[in-house]
């Protein structure tokens, strides 16, 4: 059973949870006073041009001043081929003063201001349409090489001349009217979008929505039962995004969600970065600006008689632990993990193996490393949503 939970916390934070079998699983947070803005599109005004780091800053009219870089601004290239961008000095692109249609590809990040891309992109409930980028490719997630074809072809049907879609997962096995429907409606979004009236600059011309509907959008067809609300507001404004991408999934509204989902204290429990495994063994989870490391120890657990056999044994439940909380947590960038020595590669193998399986439920996409030479596994993983838990 797979359903998503969606509340208001004390301080008035938006809190999505998702929970399998009764577990809580992913968590995002987003405030009403500060939104993500990812996915917004704006009409901006070129500030400044840094010649020398190909880049420039872009005031959007939100907090932080922007940047883009050069290969942002450039035409998009078709990914499907051996292509490469010719290299063009910025300023021959843009200049102070220019006004730019930009979108937020990035959050603003520690120091660094939102990144923004000129290669504008629109979320659907089946595809991401560019109507800029005249390319078409499929999730890498459908394994048919059949069904991949009969997308592409679908797509094309449906597609005008410089328009272009990344086919999502949620595609697979859907009928030709069904994504003909999706096409045509982002399509008539984004004409809606072009056609808004441009009363200042900078401005923004297109709300993506937050994190929630987001969150909805990528979760409805990927094997989710229902969701439930806890408050009236949040959900009528559930049904509406629902709605908006035609879908008849499930959904109730549950005053007693919290308790019934012991959700309260699942969620105090991740402001700690010290996690005890069920042997007595831990891990401890510690964020830098560069990267997260993850350090296991065997904690309580005193083990076998034989040492290798002992360790190896941790490792693997701290393997199924830290995958679990690196989605969770929605943890990424690089990962470095240390696990306890093993001498055996037969049992190094064995914890790369159960990394690899237990990342196969992360919705996001891990690549996990060899153990390097001083015995550290590297994992690199992108984030589901920006506004995550700190």
């Amino acid at each position: 059973m797979k359903e998503l939970i969606i509340f208001n916390s004390e301080t008035d934070k938006k809190i999505i949870a998702l929970i399998e079998d009764n577990e809580l699983v992913e968590k995002y947070e987003e405030d009403e006073n500060n939104k993500s803005i990812e996915g917004n599109i704006y009409v901006g005004k070129v500030q400044n041009v840094l010649t020398g780091l190909q880049s420039a800053f872009v005031n959007i009219g939100e907090k932080r001043r922007a940047f883009i870089h050069a290969k942002d601004i450039l035409p998009k290239i078709d990914i499907t081929k051996d292509t490469p961008a010719k290299e063009v000095p910025i300023n021959k692109l843009i200049k102070p003063g220019d006004l730019i249609l930009v979108e937020v590809k990035r959050e603003a990040v520690d120091k660094k201001g939102p990144r923004l891309s000129t290669h504008i992109s629109l979320s659907s409930r089946f595809i991401v349409y560019m109507p800029n980028s005249p390319f078409i490719t499929v999730s890498q997630k459908i394994e048919s090489e059949t069904e991949k074809e009969r997308l592409k072809n679908i797509a094309q049907k449906y597609l005008n001349e410089n328009e272009g879609v990344i086919i999502r997962t949620s595609a697979e096995n859907k009928s030709e009217e069904e994504i003909k429907k999706d096409i045509k409606k982002i399509q008539k979004k984004w004409k809606e979008i072009k056609e808004n009236k441009i009363e200042k600059v900078p401005q923004k011309i297109y709300d993506k929505g937050g994190i929630l509907r987001k969150t909805i959008i990528d979760l409805v067809d990927n094997h989710l039962d229902k969701i439930i609300v806890h408050e009236k507001e949040n959900y009528e404004t559930v049904q509406d995004i629902l709605s908006e991408i035609d879908s008849d999934i499930k959904l109730e509204l549950d005053e007693n969600i919290l308790s019934k989902y012991s959700l309260e204290k699942k969620l105090e429990e991740l402001k700690n970065n010290k996690i005890w495994l069920k042997s007595g063994a831990f891990i401890t989870i510690d964020k830098t600006e560069a990267l997260v490391a993850i350090d296991v120890n065997t904690g309580k657990y005193i083990g076998k008689n034989d040492v290798e056999e002992t360790v190896t044994s941790v490792n693997l439940e701290a393997a199924k632990e830290i995958s679990k909380q690196i989605r969770l947590r929605d943890i990424s960038g690089i990962i470095i993990i240390d696990f306890i020595d093993m001498h055996e590669e037969k049992n190094k193998q064995a914890v790369i193996d159960e990394i690899k399986k237990c990342s196969k439920k992360d919705r996001s996409k891990v690549q996990v490393e060899e153990f390097t030479k001083l015995n550290l596994m590297e994992l690199t993983r992108k984030h589901i949503n920006s506004k995550k838990e700190k």
